[in-house]
């Protein structure tokens, strides 16, 4: 017969209090920081509370995570995904995740983890931004190939950035000076539609066809 669990005031926490204080952990701590009895002390309550809404460590690791990726990848996606320019939202996400913070530190700690739970998730996330990456950059015209080069090359530029903003910060554009930044990101101008070959006039003014430099 199952036994009903009866609220106290070391349930009133809810598994999201959990969840996000184990990725404040983890962005001071690392993976490591994500243990029940630190941060029991960091709510202020028992483990009794814990084990209301987990069954283990492991439990309460793979909410985090499941945590970090909707509000880190899913919402941001989401919170573009409703601007027709493709040019504009590719520019709003950049300059979003550019932003810095909390998500630098986290970054830092699942990269440098070697959990498989981990490694599974950020292998997700990181698939799941370039192929939205590579979206948008077919929406400003590229071809498929073209557009997963820029989506490489912008995303390397982001994870470059985590760790520039920890180690170096003051090397780090302005916020004046952000969107100049996102411009050069972008390509620095209109997107021509990608072809095989760029039509030029030749010395007789008929139009001949190039091959684009790769």
């Amino acid at each position: 017969m199952a036994v009903r669990k009866i609220a106290t005031t070391e349930t009133r926490l809810s598994k999201e209090d959990w969840e996000g204080a184990a990725l404040d952990a983890m962005a001071e701590s690392g993976l490591a920081g994500v243990a029940v009895e630190p941060l029991a002390r960091r709510l202020g309550v028992t483990k009794g509370s814990f084990y209301w809404h987990f069954a283990d460590r492991e439990a309460l690791l793979a909410a985090a995570l499941a945590h970090w990726e909707k509000g880190y990848t899913d919402d941001v996606i989401g919170g573009v995904e409703g601007v027709r320019d493709p040019r504009e939202r590719l520019a709003r996400l950049v300059g979003r995740v550019l932003g810095g913070g909390q998500s630098d530190r986290i970054h830092i700690a699942l990269a440098n983890a070697t959990h498989p739970l981990v490694r599974e998730t950020l292998a997700r996330v990181t698939r799941r931004r370039l192929e939205y990456l590579e979206s948008c950059y077919v929406g400003l015209g590229q071809s498929r190939r073209e557009a997963e080069r820029s989506a490489l090359l912008a995303y390397a530029v982001y994870v470059g950035l985590v760790h520039l903003r920890l180690e170096a910060p003051g090397e780090i554009p302005a916020r004046d000076e952000l969107s100049a930044f996102v411009d050069r990101l972008l390509g620095g101008g209109d997107v021509t539609p990608s072809s095989e070959a760029t039509p030029r006039a030749d010395a007789s003014g008929r139009r001949r066809s190039t091959p684009r430099p790769r």
